[in-house]
């Protein structure tokens, strides 16, 4: 998918700089054209003639070149790509592009483009937690800048925690999806794919209802990477405040029967990914009127709902190829998720824990084990965005092998 794209890699100023040699590498081995633009941090890092040698262009550094300026080398540079990659992304420059700030070549061409925008972020835990931070992160995001990670782990401050920008491979896929899903293409192209998402409320009355503190945020990240791999995505969510993603057809529901009846409505499809927290009871005979509060608490009987796990991996002829289910457990993790497995006879598991101090619910990391036939993959904690894509692209080989 990298073949002939031109990229505009712009390599600020922090200590992640130094996987940008082995990136321009990568990159120009799967066809791509690299243009640098390096800031006078990222210089710190890294040299001009590094970066210019393995990308066989010219390194762009200076705003005020009179040979560069003379062609309104800012602008240029900013057109003639066909996407500008950030990486590394620093605090200070993702308040830059935030404000629109413009005072060096990096700026300015970020500011002047036309084009698409990619940043990876890096920078220390603290900084990338810090609200302004992540305010800047969110005005970024909804101007349609793409992120790629950060993800976890020991960083060059000797702290450990989120920060740590994409390694290399991964930046590379967030291309190359990038690219798929702009030009219609991906291995699930022509692929069908169901995602539930989401809680379900389960009325008492008019007013009252069951549910859980499920936020959606997984589901619909599952819908995303899904598209983005190309397939043509349902996705049938439960009440939450999560953005549709793009690229996806929407069914939106609250009771857990009208979300089986939604799936069922949806078939036929070969993927079905159900990742709703679905209440299991519901209130019998609940009302249409308020129950009014009395001397003592009234009596509700409560009924089982609808398996929309079970019912869909029924053996049948409009039974998807593959279809995986949630385990949201607080005990006995593993054991728990591979009973469901078997119970349920769906293919594939993806547990977490959901005990108290997990921040699973309601939070933007996530710690998994995809339970399958072949055993149990412990994956390691990731930003639930990064789960979702793991997940297609273990999705998309599974298609490749047997669809």
């Amino acid at each position: 998918m990298l073949e002939n794209k031109r990229i505009l890699l712009i390599v600020a100023g922090g200590i992640a700089a130094v996987k940008v040699p082995d990136l321009i590498r990568r990159l120009r081995e799967r066809g791509a054209h690299v243009r640098c633009v390096l800031t006078k941090g990222g210089a710190q890092f890294v040299t001009p003639l590094t970066l210019a040698a393995l990308s066989g262009d010219k390194v762009y550094q200076d705003l005020f070149s009179l040979t560069d300026e003379s062609e309104m080398g800012h602008i240029r540079l900013s057109r003639e790509a066909d996407i500008l990659l950030v990486a590394p992304a620093t605090a200070d420059i993702m308040a830059k592009m935030a404000t629109g700030q413009a005072d060096d070549l990096a700026t300015t061409a970020l500011l002047a483009t036309d084009k698409p925008v990619m940043i990876a972020p890096s920078m220390n835990a603290m900084m990338w937690t810090h609200p302004a931070t992540q305010a800047n992160l969110l005005t970024l995001q909804n101007r349609e800048v793409k992120v790629v990670g950060p993800g976890a782990g020991d960083l060059a401050c000797g702290e450990v925690g989120d920060g740590r920008m994409s390694e290399v491979p991964e930046i590379i896929a967030a291309l190359s999806r990038f690219f798929q899903k702009t030009q219609g293409q991906g291995p699930l192209a022509g692929f069908r794919a169901i995602v539930t998402s989401g809680p379900t409320h389960e009325p008492i009355d008019a007013v009252r209802y069951i549910a859980n503190r499920s936020s959606g945020k997984q589901g619909h990240a599952v819908a995303a990477a899904l598209a983005e791999q190309g397939a043509k995505v349902t996705l049938v969510t439960g009440p939450t405040a999560e953005p549709v993603p793009d690229g996806v057809q929407v069914q939106k529901v609250e009771t857990a029967a009208q979300m089986l009846k939604a799936c069922q409505a949806a078939l036929p499809a070969e993927i079905v990914v159900c990742a709703a927290a679905v209440a299991d009871w519901k209130v019998e005979g609940a009302g249409v009127s308020k129950i009014k509060k009395g001397k003592a608490p009234p009596e509700l009987k409560l009924a089982e709902n609808p398996d929309i796990l079970a019912t869909l991996s029924a053996p049948g002829k409009d039974r998807p190829a593959l279809v995986i289910g949630f385990a949201a457990e607080t005990d006995n993790l593993i054991e728990n998720a591979k009973a469901k497995r078997a119970a349920k006879q769906c293919d594939w598991i993806v547990a977490n824990d959901v005990s108290p101090g997990s921040g699973a619910f309601g939070g933007d990391s996530n710690t998994v084990h995809l339970v399958t036939a072949d055993g149990v993959e412990n994956w390691p904690t990731l930003k639930k965005r990064a789960v979702a894509e793991r997940l297609a692209e273990r999705i998309a080989k599974f298609a490749e092998r047997n669809l």
